[in-house]
């Protein structure tokens, strides 16, 4: 069944895409080639994939969960439910944003809304793993209930909520930011669907439920992934570049272990993150919305790379990091952190090398 439930969210996502890529052409919501100097593909291409993973995943996981082998778990229908709404107001933001080119403070609004409905369907991260010894440091201590539907009471968790809604929202832009080389996103997403698949089934954080999950959202980011890989046929928008960040780390949420396994496989994506917002806010003092071509993607095809080579390499990085948690506890992770974060450094570095020789 579990295959099953794969291939189906990869099917639907291939007959969806046409569907969606024809949409977009008659709406006109297409990056239009020339438009800006950062934009480096040669052709104006439909713009609304994100919708085909959103409808792909939610449509799959609705008839998935009215089969008699959907199994138990953490993951509550409250839970679902605020997916789908943060879901759909990613998409609807970013629809807007795609057809109308909404100023960054209008495009913020939409992804902060999405972080705070998940937080208020009870989706947050109420521990973490000390990474200086053995336990667990509680964010959860706090807790006040604000309303009960149902039976089932609402919580507020001041600390739990606050580093849940960071942790939403650099996950989002990361994977917003990265969307720069086509197939990157979409193939990060499917490496980082897999390996929370696999930890949920494979180890001791035995999550059947969250599994499921994660391989319906690794098909549906596949079966899109067909149309776009270099050369695209159709781009995420900026509803799919948010929605899988905001995927990847609610997944990781729910599954209540698998925070510091999609850190590290979106790892470099947050590097390029923190490293760009510098250089924009403090070396350059202009807007950190600003758009430029100082991410990681865009300097590997400057030092040499081919299009699709760049995506790979990304890749590759993400699914060798995303493996070793497979393996690792919490301090051997926190050392492939180091690694990575080293790794990233070291790339700024060989790339300003590279310019100044130039």
């Amino acid at each position: 069944m579990i295959f099953i439930i794969f291939f189906l969210s990869l099917a639907l996502a291939i007959i969806l895409t046409p569907l969606v890529r024809s949409l977009a052409i008659k709406l006109n919501v297409v990056d239009v080639f020339g438009k800006s100097e950062r934009k480096i593909h040669k052709k104006t291409t439909p713009l609304l994939g994100g919708l085909v993973i959103f409808l792909s995943f939610f449509i799959i996981l609705f008839i998935a969960k009215q089969t008699a082998w959907w199994p138990a778990g953490k993951v509550l229908d409250k839970h679902l439910i605020g997916l789908f709404l943060a879901g759909s107001l990613l998409m609807i933001g970013g629809f807007l944003d795609d057809k109308y080119n909404l100023k960054p403070v209008q495009q913020l609004i939409w992804p902060i809304l999405a972080c705070l409905v998940v937080i208020i369907s009870g989706i947050g991260i109420e521990y973490i793993n000390n990474p200086f010894g053995t336990g667990y440091l509680h964010l959860d201590n706090i807790k006040i209930e604000l309303i009960r539907l149902k039976g089932m009471p609402y919580y507020f968790t001041p600390w739990a909520d606050l580093v849940t809604f960071f942790w939403l929202m650099i996950l989002m832009y990361s994977t917003k930011l990265l969307d720069g080389l086509d197939g990157l996103v979409s193939g990060i997403t499917v490496i980082g669907a897999l390996v929370i698949a696999g930890l949920c089934f494979f180890t001791e954080f035995y999550q059947p439920d969250v599994g499921l999950m994660s391989l319906i959202l690794a098909g549906a980011g596949l079966g899109f992934l067909f149309f776009n890989f270099h050369p695209a046929k159709i781009f995420l928008g900026e509803g799919g570049s948010l929605f899988a960040g905001f995927m990847l780390g609610s997944l990781a949420i729910i599954s209540g272990s698998k925070v510091a396994t999609t850190f590290l496989i979106l790892g470099l994506a947050i590097i390029d993150l923190i490293s760009v917002v510098i250089q924009r806010t403090v070396i350059e003092r202009h807007s950190p919305f600003k758009g430029d071509k100082k991410h990681f993607h865009f300097r590997l095809l400057e030092i040499g790379f081919s299009h699709r080579l760049a995506v790979i390499f990304y890749w590759s990085i993400a699914l060798i990091f995303g493996l070793t948690t497979l393996f690792l506890q919490t301090k051997g992770k926190i050392i492939s952190l180091i690694i990575l974060i080293v790794f990233g450094i070291s790339l700024i570095n060989l790339y300003s090398f590279r310019r100044k020789k130039c």
